[in-house]
């Protein structure tokens, strides 16, 4: 919507364009207006002509009222005469008593009567703050109107329809507009029905020339006549417009998540398209949407948290132009200063849409290139560089005097750190040191002459690391190689960066490993196995989530037993070329098993026939007397040392024997072959030595099935085998979880340099790689905390998805302050969280801002939505920001 109205698509309804229009049509209370005019106003509006509307109630379909319901439309019809004569600025006794009596008036005129509204309730509670129930500007809702202007007898037919409006707003027009007895008044002031009664042509504007006996779609944002408007006085937590105590000669004051701040008159402006629906709440100061330009959620979601940081809404609000240092080399000439000024007063309009931030979008890209295009990038590396660049545009000193840095010395180090934050103001002095800096204290220790050196530094936010994510997460599968039980997956937890020893242990724990087995770890593509992992320290680098490992349970005193590995194969048919044909295709997990003794191929039949136990279908009566064999067979290969030749007879038909009676296409045939089980090198023959030569540790088998006795195995579960972690879309990691004080341990904890971050000792004059320790010394007001959630190695980047468990409503640093004379209150409370979804380089970023009592919003680029405190907390959780709560 804009200047007001709504275009519509069809033919048949037409949209009139007026200038006055631009800042929208207001449906107030003529009495809450007729206030406001009989003081300030009515001087203003000297000439200014009201025009009477009036309309009653009937049943009938002829009366100038009426509510048609049925099971396809739901209107609200409304015939208002139009009164010839009509008293100048509404001066009408008989209206605005009996509360059906209402008021159209311009934006501009609706902003003034609301500031007058405000000015008088400060000034009638004696410098109490109060909630400014009837003046709340989240009582602001849009209704769509149709009129069709019928000109012979001056009257106006209006239809409001639910195919124009929500429900809930449906029903709220039909409670004031559908009363069954009272006289219904309606003034214009706007000006904007007197263009549809004007009998001269000409004088329309150009894109009203054709409304003459054609249907209009008008939008009123009606304002005032919500349904608990009359309950939220003194209610705080309901309020979205606070008012506090002091001058207001150039503008109105609004709490802004608890702090007072000031909005001169200039900046009241009003557009009628944001009222409600996308942009959040009707009209709610400071709830309005940034439209992603194209990757541009970083950079949203990051002005978001800071354009509802308390002082620094006030500070932009104010006349902050004559704190611009235009002078100084580091900053950009005031430029980024007056983009994020001029776009957080947008964001705090009354009324406003979604606002696309293109001139902040290029100021950004212009001074800090890496942010220029429409890549995505990372809100904490955008928040950085804008609250430094803020800084330096900022920069109260003109002139920075040259200020030495000087050791410790054994001096006591309060005095060190007092003396180091007054060099630091005497060089920087703005709105964000005053709100967002803070100090900490930084003491090296040589690791050879044993030098202490103490400094204290400035910080403009914690990054803070994760330390519970260094856990990864895998899925083996166990294979027994004896035939006992069927496959079974295991879920287990091993150190990140550990070696293949934590795996092996890890999964002996879960599986119940008895003291004489051992496991015997493959990895497995394309139904062969690609690799054995039996070097304990190797890495756990080396396997990929997206790897499938099987873990071969065997007794440890066949360690020198070799072993056979049987890859499964079966006849596939498929169309190629229109033509069928058949071909070879492999299946299923390799199994494997000890060969005691290389005597015949029976022994290899028997082996895996028993491997195959845990496969085998429950048999039925149709599998008849050759299943009874088979079934026997089986039984049989348990004493297959001593009694090959008794398996042999029940399962000859299950073998391919050469030299037998008429070997058959049911039988299993058995070849030696190589570890990709693509060639057929020799025949396993039953009565005649295995073609193996030498004492292998390991030699591989082919088993090609017929389809016969691929039905009377189960070879889904045979094939069945997960990978290490399922990295599907929906896939979901196990929830780590970490509490923001051990995120704050960690940070403070003492740690040496790294190899490229060596100290230069003043004491051995050489660089050393010395100890470090942190200590919070001086605690900002606003306290921002980046969870360092993105990883960044030679080889890699990676994503730490740990869900960071953070206080909301105290966060108590008493703990962690070394100097705890300077500050009354080391308690914080969240105020504004960065979201980050997805992986490294992509992902979504959105904004959770507390607004308005106990109100959280769901920032998510041009949509503002409530969301519930409790699901605030999760694992996107990203840059938080606290503000000083006083003790």
């Amino acid at each position: 919507m804009e200047n007001g109205l709504h275009e519509d698509l069809s033919d048949s309804t037409q949209r009139p364009s007026n200038s006055d229009n631009e800042r929208g049509i207001y449906f107030v209370p003529f009495r809450w207006w007729k206030d406001a005019q009989d003081s300030s106003i009515s001087d203003e509006s000297d000439g200014n002509r009201g025009v009477l509307y009036k309309g009653t109630s009937g049943s009938s379909y002829a009366g100038p009222m009426k509510l048609i319901n049925n099971i396809f439309n739901s209107d609200l019809v409304l015939n208002l005469r139009r009164e010839e004569e009509s008293l100048p600025n509404g001066e009408n006794d008989e209206v605005g008593v009996s509360g059906r009596d209402f008021a159209l008036v311009s934006g501009e005129m609706w902003l003034k009567a609301l500031k007058w509204h405000s000015d008088a309730k400060v000034a009638s509670k004696c410098g109490k703050t109060i909630s400014a129930a009837g003046d709340d500007m989240s009582d602001v809702y849009p209704l769509q109107l149709r009129l069709s202007v019928q000109r012979e007898v001056n009257s106006l037919g209006v239809k409001i329809s639910k195919k124009d409006n929500s429900t809930e707003l449906f029903r709220r027009a039909c409670k004031i507009f559908s009363a069954d007895s009272e006289m219904l008044h309606i003034w214009d002031f706007s000006g904007q029905t007197t263009q549809f009664f004007m009998n001269d042509k000409s004088k329309f504007p150009k894109d009203c020339q054709r409304l003459l006996d054609q249907e209009i779609l008008l939008e009123l944002q009606v304002y005032g006549l919500s349904d608990n408007m009359k309950c939220r006085e003194g209610k705080k937590d309901d309020a979205a417009l606070q008012i506090s105590n002091g001058t207001h000669s150039s503008g109105t004051s609004f709490m802004v998540n608890g702090s007072a701040g000031n909005i001169s008159n200039g900046f009241f402006r009003s557009n009628s398209s944001a009222s409600f629906g996308k942009s959040g709440e009707a009209g709610s100061l400071g709830l309005t949407g940034l439209q992603n330009l194209g990757n541009t959620c970083f950079m949203n979601s990051a002005i978001q948290c800071l354009a509802h940081t308390p002082k620094l809404v006030d500070y932009f609000l104010g006349d902050y132009g004559r704190e611009i240092n235009h002078d100084n080399p580091l900053g950009m000439d005031g430029e980024i200063a007056l983009a994020f000024g001029d776009l957080l007063r947008k964001l705090w309009a009354p009324g406003a849409s979604p606002v696309a931030p293109r001139m902040f979008k290029s100021k950004l890209a212009r001074f800090a290139p890496q942010f220029s295009g429409f890549n995505q990038h990372d809100s904490q590396e955008l928040l950085a560089f804008l609250l430094d660049g803020l800084h330096e545009d900022l920069n109260r000193v003109k002139c920075k005097p040259y200020v030495e840095a000087k050791d410790g010395d054994s001096r006591p180090d309060e005095e060190v750190a007092d003396e180091y934050w007054r060099n630091h103001v005497a060089r920087n002095d703005s709105i964000i040191v005053d709100v967002c800096q803070g100090q900490y204290k930084s003491t090296l220790v040589c690791p050879v002459c044993k030098k202490v050196s103490v400094t204290f530094d400035p910080f403009m936010y914690l990054s803070l690391p994760l330390p519970s994510t260094n856990r990864r997460t895998m899925t083996l599968t166990v294979v027994s190689a004896d035939g006992s039980s069927q496959p079974s997956p295991y879920t287990i937890s091993v150190p990140k960066h550990g070696k293949c020893e934590d795996l092996n242990k890890a999964l002996s724990i879960v599986c119940s490993l008895g003291v004489d087995e051992t496991l015997l770890l493959a990895e497995v593509y394309n139904n062969r196995i690609i690799r054995y992992l039996e070097e304990p320290a190797d890495s756990l680098s080396l396997i990929r989530d997206g790897d499938r490992l099987v873990a071969y349970r065997l007794k440890k005193e066949l360690d020198n037993v070799p072993l056979a590995v049987f890859m499964h194969q079966h006849m596939e048919e498929q169309y190629i070329h229109g033509k069928l044909t058949s071909s070879w295709k492999a299946f299923g997990i390799p199994l494997l098993g000890p060969v005691h003794n290389f005597v015949i191929g029976s022994d290899i039949h028997n082996l895996y026939l028993k491997l195959l136990t845990p496969f085998r279908l429950a048999a039925d009566d149709t599998l008849g007397s050759s299943d009874t064999c088979k079934s026997t067979a089986v039984e049989d290969a348990t004493g297959m040392e001593d009694n090959n030749d008794s398996a042999l007879g029940g399962n000859a038909n299950l073998f391919s024997v050469e030299g037998a009676n008429s070997p058959s296409d049911s039988e299993l045939k058995f070849y030696i072959t190589d570890e990709k089980g693509t060639v057929k090198d020799s025949k396993i023959i039953i009565n005649e030595p295995v073609p193996v030569t030498g004492m292998p540790k390991r030699f591989n088998v082919l088993v090609s099935w017929p389809e016969k006795q691929i039905k009377k195995y189960d070879t889904r579960l045979l094939s069945s085998l997960p990978e290490i972690f399922k990295s599907g879309f929906f896939a979901k990691r196990p929830q780590e979880s970490v509490s923001l004080y051990k995120c704050l341990e960690a940070f403070l904890k003492e740690e040496p340099l790294g190899p490229d971050d060596m100290w230069f000792c003043p004491s051995c004059k050489k660089h050393r790689q010395a100890s470090k320790k942190l200590d919070l010394w001086r605690l900002p007001e606003i306290l921002v905390i980046h969870l360092k959630r993105f990883s960044y190695t030679r080889f890699m980047k990676n994503k730490l998805e740990a869900y960071v468990d953070f206080p909301v409503d105290d966060l108590d640093l008493s703990a962690y302050i070394s100097y705890k004379n300077g500050q009354s209150s080391h308690r914080y409370m969240l105020y504004a969280i960065s979201n980050h979804y997805g992986s490294m380089g992509g992902g979504h970023y959105t904004a959770f801002v507390h607004h308005g009592g106990d109100r959280w919003y769901d920032f998510d680029d041009s949509q503002v939505h409530p969301i519930s405190q409790d699901k605030i907390k999760t694992s996107a959780a990203y840059v938080l920001f606290y503000r000083r709560v006083e003790v």
